[in-house]
C-alpha cells in the first residue's frame, strides 16, 4: 500500500428530513447570499425547490437563481453563471440536482472565486484556480459522487470538446442527501447511475500495487452492494433502503475512500467516456461507461488477471473452481458477467447502440490524445491506436 493522503471534508445531512437542514447548516456557514443553480423542471415540479427556497427564508439567507443546467453541463450557462454571481455578490453556490448541476456550480465557484474571466481557461489548462466559492449539494440523483469529489467535468459544445478538472478547491462543503428524492428518477437514469458508481470504484480497484487489501475489499463490499440495491432499484423505485444504499455508495465511490494507498490513473475509462460525450450531447455518460469499461477490461485483463480474477469470484460470482486456476478464462467470465449485467439494467453494450460508427473512432482518438499528442495512462500508457482497438472491441 502507497502513502496516501485523505481528505473528504463534506458534512453530510442523510435521511428523509436531510433539507430540513439547509437553512441551519448555511447560517452556521456564515452565507450571506446564494446562487440557488438547478436544472430544467424536476426539482420545480416535485416541490424540492420550494423546500429548499423555504429554508432559506426562514434562515434569512438570500439567494438568486439560475435553472437551465443540462446534462453534460455547458459552458454557455456556465459564463453566464459566473456573470450572476459576481453581479450578485453570491458567496455561496447551492446546487439542487444531480452530478451536472453540481460540476456547473463547481465549475462557477473555481472562476468567480479565482477571478477568472472564461471559465474555459481553467479546462483547457491556461490558467490554474487559486481560489473557489463554498459550493453545497442537494442531491437528486445517485451517481456522479460530485456531492463529495474533488472532480468537475464541463462540455464546450462549441469544439466540442469535454474536459475534466480535478482540485480539492472544488469539494463541496455540504451535502445534503434525501434517497426520497430519487424515487423519480426514470429507469434510463437510474441504470446510468448505478453503472458510474460501479466504474468510480472500479477504475481506482486496478492498480499497480502488489498488496492494498483493505482499500479492495472496501471496493468489493461497495460493488455487491451496488449490484443488489440496483437490480431492487430497477425493479421498485420507491425501495427505500435501495436507493439509499445507491445514494450512498455514489458518495464512496468518488471521495477517494476505493482509492487508498493505490495509485490513480486519471480514471481512464471516464477519458474516453467524455469524449463520447462531447461527440454525441445525447449519450449519457454512464452509457458510454457502460460500453467502454468491458471493451477495456479486455484490452488490459492479462496484465493483472489477479485482480480480474478477484473481482470475478467476489463480485460477479464466477465459482471459484469453475475454471481452475487458469485465471484467464475466469478473468474473461468475470467480464461477460459484468456485461450481462448492464444488459440487465437495460444499459447498451456496443457503441453501435450509442449511434457512434466505426467512422467516428478516429475522431475520438484524437480529441483524446490531443491529436495523437499525449497518451492516457493505464497498465501501459494508452494511445491512438490502443484507442482505436479499444473502441474495436466495443462494436
Amino acid at each position: 500500500m502507497q502513502d496516501f493522503k485523505y481528505y473528504a471534508p463534506t458534512k453530510v445531512f442523510f435521511g428523509k428530513s436531510a433539507e430540513d437542514n439547509i437553512g441551519p447548516a448555511l447560517n452556521d456557514l456564515g452565507v450571506k447570499k446564494v446562487l440557488l443553480h438547478y436544472g430544467q423542471k424536476s426539482a420545480e415540479k416535485s416541490g424540492l425547490l420550494d423546500r429548499v427556497r423555504a429554508q432559506l427564508d426562514s434562515a434569512g439567507v438570500g439567494y438568486t437563481e439560475l435553472g437551465g443546467v443540462e446534462a453534460n453541463p455547458k459552458i454557455g450557462l456556465i459564463r453566464e453563471g459566473c456573470a450572476l454571481s459576481r453581479s450578485e455578490n453570491v458567496d455561496f453556490l447551492l446546487a439542487v440536482g444531480g452530478g451536472s448541476v453540481i460540476d456547473s456550480c463547481k465549475a462557477i465557484a473555481l472562476a468567480v472565486g479565482s477571478g477568472i474571466d472564461d471559465p474555459w481557461d481553467i479546462f483547457a489548462r491556461k490558467t490554474a484556480p487559486a481560489k473557489a466559492l463554498p459550493v453545497g449539494a442537494v442531491l437528486t440523483i445517485a451517481a456522479a459522487g460530485s456531492e463529495m469529489s474533488d472532480s468537475v467535468v464541463i462540455t464546450n459544445p462549441d469544439i466540442p470538446q469535454k474536459r475534466g478538472y480535478n482540485t480539492d478547491l472544488v469539494r463541496p462543503a455540504v451535502a445534503f442527501m434525501n434517497p426520497e428524492n430519487t424515487f423519480s428518477v426514470p429507469p434510463y437514469q437510474t441504470a446510468c447511475g448505478i453503472v458510474d458508481i460501479m466504474m468510480h470504484t472500479l477504475e481506482r480497484y486496478y492498480s499497480a500495487e502488489e498488496r492494498t487489501d483493505l482499500t479492495e475489499y472496501i471496493a468489493e463490499a461497495l460493488l455487491l452492494a451496488v449490484k443488489e440495491a440496483g437490480h431492487e432499484a430497477m425493479k421498485d423505485p420507491h425501495n427505500y433502503e435501495a436507493r439509499s444504499t445507491l445514494m450512498w455508495a455514489s458518495s464512496l465511490s468518488h471521495n477517494g475512500l476505493t482509492g487508498c494507498g493505490k495509485s490513480l490513473r486519471g480514471l481512464t475509462v471516464h477519458q474516453l467516456a467524455h469524449a463520447v460525450g462531447g461527440l454525441h450531447d445525447n449519450v449519457a455518460h454512464g452509457a458510454a461507461l457502460a460500453v467502454l469499461y468491458p471493451a477495456w477490461s479486455r484490452f488490459m485483463y492479462k496484465y493483472d488477471t489477479r485482480r480480474f480474477c478477484r473481482i470475478a469470484k467476489h463480485v460477479w460470482q464466477i465459482p471459484f473452481n469453475e475454471y481452475g486456476s487458469d485465471r484467464e478464462l475466469t478473468s474473461l467470465a468475470g467480464i461477460q458477467a459484468m456485461k450481462g449485467y448492464f444488459k440487465s439494467l437495460g444499459m447498451p453494450i456496443t457503441l453501435s447502440e450509442l449511434g457512434v460508427s466505426p467512422d467516428e473512432y478516429g475522431t475520438l482518438a484524437d480529441m483524446i490524445t490531443m491529436g495523437g499528442t499525449i497518451t492516457i495512462p493505464s497498465y501501459i500508457p494508452i494511445g491512438r491506436e490502443e484507442i482505436l482497438e479499444i473502441f474495436s472491441l466495443a462494436e
